[in-house]
């Protein structure tokens, strides 16, 4: 999944000419998005990984998301306060100096999963994924800016999409290469103890080449409002609720899948196996994302912004299947079902005529008809169906987002703030359809995320509209 940012872009110091030299810095920066979605969907993993060495029940193994989506709502708090009574922290040690601290927290919690196998305790890993979860915070807080500011201002937004694909390309790879470390090569109670002290070596990896790297000195002039002017503004308020939703939806649907995968009347898969399809659905998200960078930006020409969105999906469709056939030798007609999804999706940004709400509407509808299928239907149908809601999941946070802060004017970060705050709906989903698949089924668990692009639909087709002025 794709997460926003607390702070608007800096104002740097360097001058343009200087910032011509700063190629190196954003590959190493969006090598740092792809880490961090690659080690988030792993979260998808260690759900029934943890499910089955632990014997809990779907509820108590979603509480792997609670902690860890948890952690984004404690950071997100507490750098509010101090930003509210102190002013902006990663403004005062630098943006450099802040990814640098999330890569630390973050590769401590990763680390954490060593001793968690000897302690052999379920709340020692879902406190590990606790401080993980703090370090993409601070993070989150820090690298989106940074990004904004390796070039020129114009080219900002095509920066921070390019980062944010990456991200998507994290999200795709990692039930792959997770699936086969956790459910192959290391299963058994210690599967995780190896990969995740792996993935530690590499942020700290990561955060030495970012200390060593020139990157550009720059100053952040914009201060933070005092009181809870934001909260003034309805579109706002409403679009945390959005966000809520969304991050709850788009999380609790990929954590279940993998189980639901398993139903026999569905697939009847194995762990691994279903693993690589998972893929499948984040890989969608990917897809999505790089076509509607795309289709909303100012290219004018229909039939040239149509043709490159082509070109991208079918090359990100390319990475996706070749991920599956080295990993398993997934056969191609295998997986040509999700290119009908990327058609639809292509009709549906006709119809959105590039405006956010109705492009954001539009995706909810379909994603609550595939939801149906998925809950009432069998087979290759009901499969398929649930996959592809990944696709339409691509545009909704940047959607949301942008509608939320609309005519927020000098409150624009505390109202990016509190939105980023609503990641908590990561935290909270799961667990209520974890709790439900027990009582329920897992099939007809996909109701609470129902619910959930229902309010999305609401927010995009009316919702957003309501601005205080």
């Amino acid at each position: 999944m794709a997460l926003g940012t607390i702070n608007t872009p800096p104002t740097p110091t360097a001058s343009a000419e200087a910032q011509r030299d700063y190629t190196p810095a954003l590959i190493t920066l969006t090598t740092l998005f792809f880490m961090w979605g690659f080690m988030t969907v792993m979260n998808d993993i260690l759900i029934p990984h943890l499910r089955n060495i632990f014997e809990l029940d779907f509820f108590r193994s979603m509480l792997i998301q609670t902690a860890f989506f948890g952690a984004y709502f404690v950071g997100s708090v507490i750098y509010f306060i101090i930003s509210f009574k102190s002013g902006d922290p990663i403004n005062k040690i630098g943006y450099k100096n802040g990814i640098i601290l999330g890569l630390l927290i973050s590769a401590t919690g990763s680390a954490m999963f060593y001793p968690a196998t000897f302690i052999n305790a379920y709340w020692f890993y879902l406190f590990a994924l606790f401080v993980l979860g703090l370090g993409f915070t601070v993070l989150q807080i820090a690298a989106n800016p940074y990004v904004a500011i390796l070039g020129t201002p114009q080219t900002a937004s095509s920066r921070l999409n390019l980062a944010q694909g990456f991200n998507s390309l994290g999200t795709t790879l990692g039930p792959i290469i997770g699936g086969v470390l956790i459910f192959k090569f290391f299963a058994g109670p210690d599967a995780v103890k190896v990969p995740y002290l792996m993935m530690s070596g590499m942020l700290i990896l990561l955060a030495v080449v970012i200390k060593l790297a020139k990157l550009p000195e720059f100053t952040n002039e914009e201060t933070i409002e005092r009181g809870r002017g934001a909260l003034k503004f309805p579109n706002l308020t409403l679009g945390m609720i959005a966000i809520f939703m969304y991050v709850g939806g788009e999380v609790s649907i990929g954590s279940i899948l993998v189980n639901y995968f398993g139903l026999s009347h569905i697939a009847g898969m194995e762990e691994h196996v279903a693993s690589g399809y998972l893929s499948l659905y984040w890989g969608g998200l990917m897809i999505g994302r790089f076509s509607g960078a795309i289709y909303l930006s100012e290219i004018n020409q229909q039939a040239k912004k149509m043709g490159l969105m082509t070109l991208v999906a079918l090359s990100a469709f390319g990475v996706i299947y070749l991920a599956n056939y080295l990993q398993g030798g997934m056969a191609l007609l295998e997986i040509l079902p999700l290119l009908l999804f990327v058609a639809i999706a292509f009709v549906l940004f006709i119809l959105g005529r590039s405006i956010a709400s109705r492009t954001l509407y539009l995706f909810a509808l379909l994603s609550i008809g595939l939801l149906m299928i998925t809950i009432f239907g069998s087979g290759p149908l009901a499969f398929w169906s649930v996959i592809g809601i990944g696709l339409f999941n691509s545009i909704m946070w940047s959607n949301i987002f942008t509608l939320a802060i609309d005519g927020l004017g000098k409150y624009t970060s505390q109202g990016s703030s509190l939105l980023v705050m609503m990641i908590l709906g990561g935290a909270i989903v799961p667990p209520v359809q974890g709790l439900l698949a027990d009582y329920l089924g897992i099939q007809l668990s996909f109701i609470v995320p129902v619910f959930c692009y229902l309010y999305i639909f609401y927010y995009g087709f009316s919702g957003y509209k309501s601005t205080s002025k």
